[in-house]
Order: C-alpha cells, then sequence, then structure tokens
C-alpha cells in the first residue's frame, strides 16, 4: 500500500436523502475530498498550486466505484480513509474505506490520471508520466 490519509466526517441533514441515510451520490463527492486530499499531503503542496508546481491541469477521474455495506445516517460520525493502491506511469488507484467506528459502511476505489494540456490543443489534455518526485511521494511499495 502507498500513501494514506485520513479525514473525519460528521453526518449533516443536507447530506441525507429523506429517510436520514446519506445520499449515495455524497460518498463519491467525499471520495474526491479524499483523493484531492490525499494527494497534496503527500506532495505537499496545496491543490491550488498543483498546477503551476508540476505543469498539470489536475488528475481526473477515469473510473470510480462502491460498495455500500452499512447506511450511514443523520448525526453518524464516520472516517474517510484513502490509501493508493496502485501507480502506473500516468495513473493511481485509491481506495477508499469509510468507517462507523469499527465498522465498514463504505469500500470504494477511484483511478485517476496525472494530465497536462495536450501539446496540439491546450483545450484538451492528456495523460503524461508522474515526474520521478511526485511517484517517489505517492509510490506503492
Amino acid at each position: 500500500m502507498g500513501f494514506s490519509n485520513r479525514i473525519p466526517l460528521r453526518i449533516e441533514w443536507g447530506q441525507c436523502d429523506p429517510a436520514g441515510i446519506v445520499y449515495n451520490p455524497r460518498f463519491f463527492e467525499w471520495f474526491d475530498i479524499g483523493a484531492w486530499t490525499l494527494v497534496q499531503a503527500a506532495l505537499g503542496v496545496p491543490r491550488n498550486e498543483l498546477s503551476s508546481r508540476f505543469g498539470i491541469i489536475g488528475l481526473p477521474l477515469v473510473e470510480a466505484g462502491a460498495n455500500f455495506k452499512s447506511a450511514l445516517k443523520f448525526g453518524d460520525n464516520a472516517e474517510l480513509v484513502s490509501t493508493i493502491t496502485d501507480l502506473g506511469r500516468s495513473s493511481l488507484s485509491v481506495q477508499h474505506h469509510i468507517f462507523k467506528g469499527d465498522t465498514l459502511a463504505v469500500d470504494g476505489f477511484e483511478k485517476r490520471v496525472w494530465a497536462a494540456p495536450h501539446p496540439d490543443d491546450p483545450s484538451r489534455m492528456r495523460a503524461v508520466p508522474f515526474p520521478d518526485e511526485v511517484r517517489a511521494r505517492l509510490g506503492v511499495g
């Protein structure tokens, strides 16, 4: 496993459906926050400075999924644990676990790519290899 990061979550009413259970798209919002926070913590560079520091557009999402194992409800305290599980030439896979106490409530994943402006058309992007410095900080092993 690679770099890991934890974020406490407090389930608020606005994150829930009328029954008081977390609305499923919120989990993917938390996964996004988890992935960006993970990369920011690993690299020691604020998200808004990644572009100027490394010449990238961002880390676009190319795949995501989740298994919902236990409901989270209004008022619950939970924790999002995001961990890099694989590092390719230009992609990284992140595992997201959301726990309520010791119970795994959600098991999710994302795959993202290190993307820079396309040289022929700057309005497009393309996956580019991780710089050695980034690979060393994100590395799995």
